[in-house]
């Protein structure tokens, strides 16, 4: 219980990373960027592989890739995001 916790945490943070980079808001917030973090990592790892630092089980580097890509192939696709204010 407590380890698929951490993985949402991480998987937050790795979406919430990924929105800082593409200055992107993913839509319903934290829930998004859980779901961006969580789908880009399997992506990222899945295309990448599984190098640099594990953390919950995920490969860092290749996961935030994975979810900036994620992140930027949604804001084409829905159109919906906005970029950030600055």
């Amino acid at each position: 219980m407590l380890h698929l916790l951490w993985v949402l945490i991480i998987g937050a943070v790795i979406g919430a990373i990924a929105g800082v980079i593409t200055s992107r808001d993913l839509p319903l917030g934290w829930i998004g960027n859980i779901v961006a973090g969580l789908v880009g990592s399997w992506l990222g790892e899945m295309v990448l592989g599984s190098w640099g630092p594990l953390v919950a089980g995920m490969a860092i580097v290749p996961s935030i890739i994975g979810a900036v890509v994620l992140v930027l192939i949604m804001s084409f696709v829905i159109g919906g995001t906005r970029k950030k204010k600055s």
